[in-house]
Parts: structure tokens; C-alpha cells; sequence
């Protein structure tokens, strides 16, 4: 359920939320607020609006409700050629309904547009801008906020992504300041990647009640795979082809529960790189696991992986990997490796439950520490581990690692998360599979070493 905020933000309305369901316009043209109060109005919702301060009354209404309202038939059609980009503003009620939002927060970074469609169903979203507009800095922030692909024609681009994740995508830019562009795309990449960690480690969810991560993450999730699902148990499974899909297909992996409930009004503590909680757990284990799995899905995308990823985020983990122990067996059957990433620390390659399970040959280790060698993560070392769903995928013939996500001293009132470990993660999965021809090389040879050990112990 969106607020009045996220509402207003994901129409196009360009004003500031001082305090929960109050709001200052001032900033706002005439034109565009006389069609927010007629909408309103329509949909017969309370509100006062005094001396440039709207107060909504009440929580906010559903958003299909409010699309119904804000929506009008022929609603965008010529709206792109009443205003003058970069002395006007654009008009919300002349931009088509689902785009209106990315319109208004490209034009406040300093992207002015000069057409604008939303698709209406029948094609891709597209967007165009003047003259002196970086198109190319527009496509990688488009790329950096979760826009999967991106065709860029002339002064335009045209966004491979369905109507309702515009919306999406409007909400993200709006988190955009103005000084970062000066830092360019992957700053801003980790920027959102921090925010959506924030979100992940505020959103309560000990074993056994994980419905609302759940939900958070099927969100997420929804507009990068082909498939999702949630099975018998709880456990969102997803899955998605890259390119022909003829190559290695990998799962990745991460748990939704947490040892205990996050404490309700507790305050995340960031003192540079490290973050803590003021009252009870963090929730890193696992939500900066989550975080991680999540960021390699939008990575891949934009990656030139061929082969198919599967996503398992597993319930009940931390009471005896119930969630693992139930997955079925079918979703397994044609998985080559598995990437956990449920570890404590910042370089671990967790090969082992102990000295007496192993998770995976030797090699496939070995293949990951070069991959971080290649991206400047010399740190990262195979080791051996405790428990984790590592061990049940490993127990399905899957070679498996679990990888560390940043935090130490879990399951305590003391954790903390570095979130450059935590970041670098994702960095380091994303090397993993833009090397996926060494990957399958390397599967290809465990799998004939073993099936040879196999004949000689008969």
C-alpha cells in the first residue's frame, strides 16, 4: 500500500511531503495543482489546502483506485508540444498517465523532454529530449534505478519495461539529488542499492512470519524474471532465461527470515561504512543477503550472461532450514552451481559445513577467488563454514558456496554491517557470470572429474 507521498511522486506532482500526509506546494505550478485538487475532489477525498500547505485527512486510498482517477480518456495525447522544455513545466494532465512521473523527475535533474509515451499497452515506453540533453548519461540512470533495457535512437530512448513499472522507476529518480549525476552511474547505482537495504533492514520478519518481506521482494523482483512464484511452504522461486540460455544454469540464493523481530521504531546507527541498530537486531542476516541477490539480478540485465539464473529466498532458515529442507526437487534438477549469500565477514567463500560436508569441488572455489582477483577483491578466500541452505542444495549434487554478506556478530544485539562489503558482493557476483564461459568450462571439468572418481571407486 503506497502513501499519499509515493502517490503524489509517481504522478508527477512536484511537492514536498514536510510530515506525513502534509504537504508544501508553493513549488508547484498552478496549472498542475488545480488538476490535483480536481482529482481529489472527484475522488472525493478530504484534504484542506491553506496558505500553500495541503494536509491529506486520512491514510491513502489504493493506487488503481487513484490511477482511475487521475486517468482521463485521450489523456497525453499533443501534451508534449504546450510547454517549453527547460522554461516551462510540463503539464501532468497533458502526459500520458504512467509516464508522467519520470517526465517531471527528469526535468528536475536537468533532463529536459520533448516527447513522451507511455506505450498504452501496445509498445514499449518512450521518451525524447532536446538538443543539449546526455542521452547517454539518461540511459545509464536509467540502468542504475532498475530499467532492464534500454534502446537509444537519435535525441530519444525507448525503455524495455511494462506500464506499471514506470511508476517504479519515478519513485527511484525522485531519491535522485541533483549532486549526484557528478558522480556518475555506479555511485548512483550504489546509492539506490544503500536505500533499498535501508528498506530491506526496516521490514519485520522472524521465521514464521515473513509475509511482508515477502511481498517487498516479489516487487522487486517481479520485472526481472520471467517466472515467480511462491511454493507450498513460503519460499519465492523465480527464474529467468539471458540470451539463448544454452549456457550454465545458476542458483542464487538467500533466506527472508531473521533469528528475531526487528524492534518496532528502532534507528539504524551509520557510522561511516558500518551500520547497527540502537535497540535489539539489525537484520543483516539476511536482509543484506536479500540486498546482494537483488542487486545481481538488476546486474544481469545489462550483463552478457547466457545461460538461466534461478532465485530462491527461503523461509524459516534459522530454525533448521525448513524453508531449503521443502523446496521441490524439480526446481533443482537442471541447476549446474548455487551462490548463497547468507555469510558472516567480507571475504569468505564458504566451501564446507566444517571439515566433514563439503558444498563443492575444490575447483569451483578456486574459480570465484579468481574472479574477485580480476575486480580488485584479492581478499575473498574458499573456507570452511557452519550450517546454511548451502548444504541442502549441496546435498542435491549442486556445486554451492555461500559468500559473505557484510555482517558480524549475527544474531545479536551487537551485529553490525559494513555496507562496502556488502556492496562489493554484488560487484563480485556480477563478474561470476559476465565470465560465464569459464564458469560452464569449469562445471563442465567437475563434472567429469567426479563422474571419473565415481568409475574408479566401482
Amino acid at each position: 500500500m503506497k502513501n499519499w507521498n509515493q502517490l503524489f511522486i509517481r504522478q508527477g506532482f512536484m511537492i514536498e511531503e514536510v510530515r506525513p500526509n502534509v504537504f508544501h506546494c508553493l513549488e508547484e505550478t498552478e496549472d498542475n495543482m488545480a488538476f490535483l485538487l480536481e482529482r481529489l475532489d472527484n475522488l472525493s477525498v478530504s484534504y484542506t489546502l491553506e496558505k500553500g500547505i495541503l494536509t491529506m485527512h486520512g491514510p491513502a486510498i489504493a493506487e488503481e483506485t487513484w490511477i482511475n482517477g487521475v486517468d482521463y480518456e485521450y489523456r497525453g495525447r499533443g501534451g508534449d508540444l504546450w510547454f517549453r522544455p527547460g522554461l516551462d513545466h510540463p503539464k501532468v494532465k497533458e502526459l500520458d498517465t504512467y509516464i508522467s512521473g519520470i517526465v517531471r523527475q527528469l526535468n528536475r535533474l536537468g533532463f529536459y523532454t520533448n516527447m513522451s509515451c507511455d506505450g498504452h499497452e501496445r509498445r514499449n515506453p518512450r521518451l525524447g529530449f532536446i538538443d543539449n540533453v546526455d542521452v547517454k548519461m539518461v540511459t545509464e540512470i536509467f540502468l542504475a534505478v532498475g530499467v532492464p533495457r534500454i534502446s537509444l535512437r537519435n535525441r530519444g530512448v525507448t525503455l524495455s519495461i511494462s506500464r506499471p513499472a514506470l511508476l517504479d522507476i519515478a519513485e527511484k529518480l525522485s531519491y535522485l539529488p541533483k549532486e549526484w549525476l557528478e558522480h556518475g552511474s555506479e555511485y548512483i547505482r550504489k546509492q539506490l542499492f544503500l536505500i533499498q537495504l535501508e528498506q530491506l533492514l526496516s521490514i519485520p520478519g522472524e521465521s514464521g512470519n515473513e509475509e511482508n518481506v515477502r511481498q517487498f521482494v516479489m516487487k522487486q523482483l517481479k520485472n526481472l524474471v520471467d517466472l515467480i512464484t511462491v511454493d507450498h511452504t513460503g519460499n519465492i522461486l523465480a527464474q529467468k532465461k539471458y540470451g539463448t540460455g544454452h549456457g550454465p544454469t545458476i542458483l542464487l540464493n538467500a533466506h527472508l527470515d531473521t533469528v528475531e523481530r526487528i524492534e518496532k521504531g528502532r534507528k539504524i546507527v551509520k557510522d561511516g561504512s558500518n551500520w547497527s541498530s540502537d535497540k535489539g537486531i539489525l537484520g543483516a542476516d539476511d536482509r543484506a543477503g536479500i540486498a546482494v541477490v537483488l542487486e545481481a539480478a538488476k546486474r544481469l540485465y545489462t550483463s552478457d550472461f547466457n545461460g538461466k539464473v534461478k532465485f530462491i529466498f527461503t523461509v524459516e532458515e534459522e530454525i533448521g532450514l525448513i524453508g531449503a529442507r521443502s523446496v521441490d526437487e524439480y526446481f533443482l534438477w537442471d541447476v549446474d552451481a548455487a551462490i548463497v549469500v547468507d555469510r558472516r565477514g567480507s571475504g569468505d567463500i564458504v566451501t564446507s559445513c566444517g571439515s566433514y560436508q563439503f558444498f563443492c569441488h575444490e575447483n569451483y572455489g578456486k574459480f570465484i577467488e579468481e574472479a574477485a582477483i580480476r575486480i580488485g577483491m584479492a581478499g575473498w578466500k574458499t573456507t570452511a563454514g557452519g550450517s546454511s541452505g548451502t548444504r541442502i542444495w549441496a546435498m542435491q549434487g549442486i556445486q554451492s558456496v555461500n559468500l559473505s554478506a557484510g555482517y558480524s556478530h549475527e544474531h545479536t544485539s551487537s551485529v553490525t554491517l559494513n555496507i562496502d562489503a556488502c556492496y562489493n558482493t554484488a560487484a563480485l557476483i556480477g563478474e561470476v557470470f559476465s565470465d560465464y564461459r569459464n564458469l560452464q568450462r569449469t562445471l563442465r571439468q567437475i563434472e567429469r572429474k567426479e563422474l571419473n572418481e565415481g568409475s574408479e571407486v566401482r
